[in-house]
C-alpha cells in the first residue's frame, strides 16, 4: 500500500519564478568549466596549436562555399595562438562573394569542421 501512495504523491515543488537558484546549481556550473574550450564541442573556439587535424576546413552556411587551409600555413600566416574561429572568419571574408553593402547582411556565415 505504501508503494501505491508514493506513486500518487505529487513531485517535490519546484522553484518559484523569482526564487534564487540553489548554491549547488552554481557550484556545478563552476566545476564544469567552459564547455567551449573542450575539443569536439566547439571547434571554432580552439587555438591553432590545440587542433590536431592537418587540414582545416571552414564552410559558409549562407553560400555553401568550403575553404580549406593546411594547419602549417594557417600557423605561419596567423600564428600558433590565433583562434580558429577568427582565422576561419577572415578566410571567408577575404573571398566572400555575397556583398550587399549592408552591415547586417554582409559576409559569410562560418561553420567549422
Amino acid at each position: 500500500m505504501t508503494g501505491a501512495v508514493r506513486r500518487n504523491m505529487p513531485p517535490a515543488p519546484g522553484l518559484a519564478p523569482d526564487a534564487d537558484l540553489p548554491p549547488e546549481y552554481w557550484q556545478a556550473l563552476l566545476d564544469e568549466g567552459r564547455v567551449e574550450t573542450k575539443p569536439g564541442h566547439a571547434a571554432g573556439a580552439l587555438r591553432l596549436r590545440q587542433i590536431s587535424h592537418h587540414i582545416l576546413r571552414v564552410g559558409c552556411s549562407r553560400c555553401g562555399r568550403l575553404v580549406e587551409i593546411q594547419k602549417v600555413d594557417a600557423t605561419r600566416l596567423y600564428g600558433a595562438d590565433a583562434v580558429w574561429k577568427e582565422v576561419g572568419q577572415r578566410l571567408l571574408d577575404n573571398t566572400c562573394t555575397k556583398r550587399t553593402g549592408r552591415y547586417e547582411e554582409d559576409g559569410c556565415w562560418p561553420t567549422f569542421d
